[in-house]
Parts: structure tokens; C-alpha cells; sequence
């Protein structure tokens, strides 16, 4: 990559002026550009760097800044929350509204939530994204917005129905298909974009190669470097054929941790030639793709850099590694600055800091903007960072909107919305995809598939999980509706993750006035009360089939199950998908993306990557 820096002029970090002719004319014509919503056919040039360059020298260092913030905010609305969020507001952030928060700190991005009111249905997520960029290009020397959230699908979704939900990484990498890896994230990318959201944290770059791990597990595409790296890539070059910035995370790789870095400090204890040879090569794939931005990880990773700094405020991982060894120049993101992981060891106000010092760019979402901004500002004041530091990362950040087309397009519209989220050919391509995922690991005595004939009373049993991303959820009610819709008459019991003894004597109970017995099962430990529901369940003699709906390793806890499918995840659509396998409609075709240890011996494989059964 070529050198983009600009040139100091001093030790003030000041850089090099244009005349004021070419500032006028440059920030001219994108004014005129970003005034007001245009059709696609009519297209502005995107700006180059001169352009962007002249926009920089223009701005600000309160402007610069705030463009390197992307934070959340409350409400529905950019301008008119409800009472509810603007209190919220004034309490974490100062401001009452998205609007004034953009007014106060010149933030150059917004990201969605769902806990904070951001997403209630397409229609209103266009109209607050609509809301953001007006309020942002209304400003002397306004500029658009990255508007962001994290629709990774599967376990994490910040958009729920009727948008299109598709079955998460591991799922998805069963498949072993680049195609629908790809197809994801372009109908994804197609229905964000037109919602006004043009920044997605997606995909999980992680090798989730620890079964224990607490925050990646089926968030990942799965054990295999290469396997990992395919899919990643793929969904990167559907994302952004959408004209939405996808991210890979959690640089330098999150896979092999038994911590949670939202409420703790992990640490990776991989040599760098293991890293070389597993962490890396996704990071590599996305880089390849092109991708427009990497989120870093609040991990510790001693072989990489033995100052235990965490990795989004290390220069010789975020400098060193990041963008010298694998010569990325594009947008890098911190992970949250409110988790625990960037939090340990330095203040709120060192943190910020330290990342623009490691060579991130983008700075996500920390506790307090007030302290992160203003902290930012005095360390350029008192000559800690310079201004010329601030304009490298302004630079990649306003090439990264140049390119997603923001400079011309920063709006979205009703139609847009109408025309692309939720449509029929969308969600049908969803249910295909999540057909290919269902992986059968056993299948005793061929007790799959379930004949309508033969066992035509099936109850269904087990954990009911709160809904991930907006569907209609529960995983039980989800499956009984679809085994009814394919000719069953279905009892439907939520016995949840951890049923008591008495719900599991109800459970037994209905079995007895049942055919066969379907059984969700959700994370089993060794002393699982779950795992006496099944042994129960087993004893009535009955037909039991258990589908694991989120980590595949539940297997390994209940030996005696004959039957026993991995869905990969709980939301409509993959659920739906496994009651169609059960009842035969459609064959299992997934292959184990993780291999499953013994539970009593976890040096031994009991199922090995790649491993699934069909009929």
C-alpha cells in the first residue's frame, strides 16, 4: 500500500495547508453533493484523496475528533425519542437526542441497538437513519454518517423480523457452501443499506477452537483455519458488493479464550507460529477480500506482544503485526471501549488514547463520551498525539464513506425499504441455506426420520432460550408449529435450561401420551439438570431425538440419545430447518465445521471435524 500520511509541518502535528482557493472549491462541490437525498442514476463522483485531503485541512480538531467516535444513543428518532430515551440520554451522554449528540461532539458514526430503541421495524430504522444523516450534513461542514450495528445473524442480530434472518457462522460453514456464505451477505448487506445502515460488525473472524469459549463458540465459521478463511472472505465480498462496510473481528483472533472479554481480561496463550497458522489466516482471507474495516480484541496475546497491553491498545499488534506484516491500510476499529477487557488496566481517559496511539482508527462506543472525547482533544493540545496522527485515521475513515457511496447517497427511502427487506425471494433463500446447515451426528436404529405415520403424536421439549435477533421465538413453540404444518400433531412443553424436578415429571408425563419425543437441548455441563430431562425422557421407552440448538458439543454429554441433530442455533429460521430434517422433508446435509471431544476424556475426538450423517 502507498504511503497516505500527510506531511508535519512541525511539532505542533499541524499539516501542510492547501490555499484557500482549493479548500472552497473542494468543500464546494460536496456540500452541494450531501445537501439532500439524490437517486442512485444520478451518482456523484466519489471524492479522491485530493478532495478528502482538502476536506481534512478544513475541519476542525473538535470535527477530526469527533469523527473518530461511533457511539450509541437512545431512541427511535434522531430528533424525537421517546421521554424514556432522552432521559437515558442526558444520563450516559449529556444530550437528549442523536441530533444533539452529533452537534455537541461531531461523532463521525452512530451504532444501533436493540436495548437502546434503535431498531423497532425497517421502516422506522430509515426513518432515524434519514434522521442522523440530516442531523449530521445540516452542520457547517457536515459530514455523512456511519450508521452501524451487528448483524453477524445466528446468536447475534441487532435487526429482527420481517427483515431477512439467516442461520449463524457455524451453521452456515456446516454448509460448507462460499456461495450461500455470499449470497448471506449480500441480502443482508441489500436490506441494511436500505435501512440507512452501511456499516456491519460482521463477519467473526475467530477459530473457535476452544469448546469452552463463552463469548465466540457458534459465533464462529468454526475450527479450521481454511474453512474459516473461505467463509469469511465470501460474506466480506457479498457485504460489500451491498455497498456496506463489513468488519472481521476480533483481531488478533478470539477463539481459544475461556474468559469473556465483556466482563474480563483473557488471555491467548498461542505461540506466534500457532497464530501464524490458525488465528491469522481468516484475517489474511478478509484482507484479500478487500475488506473496508478490522475491530481489534480486548486480549492479551504475550506471544505477539509481551507488554500485557490488551490488542486494541497495542502498537505492535495494531501497527506492527496488523498493518505491517499483513500491509492492511483500511479502517481499524476498537471493539467496545466499555467491556471490561480495555478497561483493566488503564482509565477511561488513557484508553482512547493509547488505541489512536496503537494505530486504530475508529473508536466504538466508550462509556462516557465526554471523558473519551475531550481526552482525545487535550493529548493533541498537549502534543501526546498530533493532529497529523488524527489525520491518517480521518483519512481512512472518509475513504471508507467515499467508497460505500455516502458522499452522494447518504439517504434511504420508504420504496427502498418496501423494494428489499423481508422480501419473499430473501427469506426463501434464508430457508434454503439453513437446509444445508442441520448436521445429524446420530441416527441409532434409523430413528430419523420421524414417520407422520407411524409416530403421528410428537411432543416437543426442552430449553426455550430468549430470541437472539427479533424472531417470534420460542425455539419449542417454533419447532411444534413446524412439525404441525408438516402433518404431526404436536404437544409443545418449555422445560427450559435448568428444569426442575417437577417439570421434568410433567415432561414424562406427556410423553407418555405421545409417539415420539423431540428434545432442545442448549449448552449441556456436566451436572445439567438437562441432562436428566432426556435420561428421563429416554426411560418411557419412547422415540427421542434431541437437537442441540447452539453449541454442537451437547452431544457429548448424553451418549444414549440414538438421535441427536445440531441445529447451531435457536432463531426461526435454522429451528424450522432441523423440524424439516426430522420429519424427512428435507436430508440432513451438514458436515461438523468443530470436531466434539469425549465428555469424559476431552483428549479424545468423539466426532471428528467434518463428521455428519445423512439419509
Amino acid at each position: 500500500m502507498p504511503d497516505t500520511r500527510t506531511a508535519s509541518t512541525g511539532n505542533t502535528g499541524n499539516t501542510a495547508r492547501p490555499s484557500r482557493r482549493a479548500v472552497l472549491a473542494a468543500t464546494a462541490g460536496l456540500t452541494a453533493a450531501l445537501a439532500a437525498p439524490a437517486p442512485a442514476a444520478h451518482a456523484t463522483a466519489t471524492p479522491d484523496d485530493r478532495a478528502l485531503r482538502a476536506l481534512i485541512a478544513a475541519m476542525t480538531l473538535e470535527e477530526k475528533v469527533g469523527q473518530l467516535f461511533v457511539m450509541r444513543v437512545y431512541g427511535h428518532s434522531a430528533t424525537a425519542p421517546d421521554q424514556a430515551d432522552i432521559d437515558a440520554n442526558r444520563q450516559e451522554l449529556g444530550v437528549a437526542t442523536a441530533a444533539e449528540l452529533i452537534a455537541k461532539y461531531r461523532v463521525g458514526g452512530i451504532i444501533y441497538f436493540t436495548w437502546a430503541h434503535n431498531t423497532r421495524d425497517p421502516r422506522q430504522i430509515a426513518d432515524l437513519s434519514n434522521g442522523i444523516q440530516k442531523a449530521s450534513l445540516g452542520l457547517e461542514r457536515g459530514l455523512p454518517m456511519l450508521i452501524a450495528t451487528d448483524q453477524e445473524h445466528g446468536a447475534v442480530c441487532r435487526v429482527g423480523k420481517p427483515a431477512t434472518l439467516f442461520p449463524g457462522a457455524m451453521a452456515v460453514a456446516a454448509g460448507r457452501s462460499s456461495y450461500d456464505a455470499l449470497a448471506l451477505g449480500r441480502i443482508s448487506g441489500t436490506e441494511l443499506r436500505a435501512m440507512g445502515i452501511n456499516q456491519d460488525y460482521s463477519p467473526d473472524a475467530d477459530v473457535n477452537v476452544n469448546p469452552a469459549n463463552p463469548v465466540i463458540g457458534v459465533r464462529s465459521f468454526g475450527a479450521d483455519p481454511a474453512l474459516v478463511g473461505r467463509m469469511v472472505a465470501a460474506e466480506v465480498k457479498g457485504y460489500q458488493s451491498a455497498r456496506v462496510a463489513a468488519t472481521a473481528k476480533h483481531f488478533p483472533g478470539h477463539g481459544d479464550t475461556a474468559t469473556d472479554s465483556h466482563t474480563g481480561f483473557p488471555v491467548i496463550t498461542h505461540t506466534r507460529d500457532q497464530w501464524e497458522e490458525l488465528d491469522a489466516v481468516p484475517f489474511r482471507s478478509a484482507i484479500s477480500a478487500r475488506i473496508d474495516s478490522i475491530m481489534t480484541a480486548h486480549i492479551q496475546f504475550p506471544a505477539l506482544d509481551p507488554s500485557g497491553d490488551p490488542a486494541t491498545l497495542s502498537h505492535p499488534i495494531v501497527t506492527g503485526i496488523l498493518r505491517g506484516d499483513l500491509g492492511y491500510d483500511g479502517v481499524v476499529i476498537t471493539d467496545s471501549l466499555g467491556m471490561e477487557g480495555v478497561r483493566t488496566k488503564y482509565g477511561d481517559d488513557r484508553v482512547p488514547v493509547l488505541a489512536l496511539k496503537a494505530g486504530v482508527d475508529q473508536l466504538l462506543n466508550p462509556p462516557s463520551i465526554d471523558v473519551a472525547w475531550t481526552a482525545v482533544r487535550d493529548a493533541v493540545r498537549g502534543g501526546e498525539l498530533t493532529e497529523a496522527r488524527l489525520d491518517e485515521s480521518v483519512l481512512r475513515i472518509l475513504r471508507m464513506k467515499a467508497r460505500l457511496g455516502l458522499f452522494g447517497h447518504a439517504y434511504t427511502t420508504h420504496a427502498r425499504v418496501s423494494s428489499a427487506v423481508g422480501t419473499r425471494s430473501h427469506l426463501a433463500t434464508a430457508d434454503r441455506i439453513a437446509e444445508r446447515t442441520t448436521t445429524l451426528l446420530v441416527n441409532e436404529g434409523r430413528t430419523l426420520p420421524l414417520d407422520r405415520r407411524r409416530t403421528p403424536r410428537v411432543l416437543v421439549v426442552g430449553a426455550d432460550p430468549a430470541s437472539p435477533s427479533g424472531t417470534t421465538g420460542p425455539p419449542t413453540g417454533v419447532m411444534g408449529a413446524a412439525l404441525r404444518e408438516l402433518g404431526f400433531t404436536t404437544t409443545v412443553l418449555s422445560t427450559g435450561t435448568a428444569p426442575s424436578t417437577a417439570t421434568i415429571g410433567n415432561a414424562v408425563t406427556a410423553a407418555g401420551q405421545a409417539d415420539a419425543v423431540v428434545v432442545l437441548t442448549y449448552n449441556l455441563t456436566a451436572t445439567d439438570p438437562q441432562r436428566a430431562l432426556v435420561e428421563k425422557l429416554l426411560a418411557t421407552g419412547r422415540p427421542v431425538v434431541a437437537v442441540a440448538v447452539r453449541n454442537p458439543y451437547d452431544v457429548a454429554r448424553l451418549p444414549a440419545v440414538k438421535a441427536y441433530l445440531t441445529s447451531y442455533g435457536w432463531t426461526d429460521v435454522e429451528v424450522r430447518a432441523a423440524a424439516r430434517v426430522v420429519a424427512g422433508r428435507v436430508a440432513p446435509r451438514g458436515k461438523l465445521p468443530v470436531p466434539v471431544q469425549r465428555a469424559d476424556d476431552p483428549a479424545q475426538v468423539l466426532y471428528p471435524l467434518g463428521h455428519g450423517l445423512t439419509y
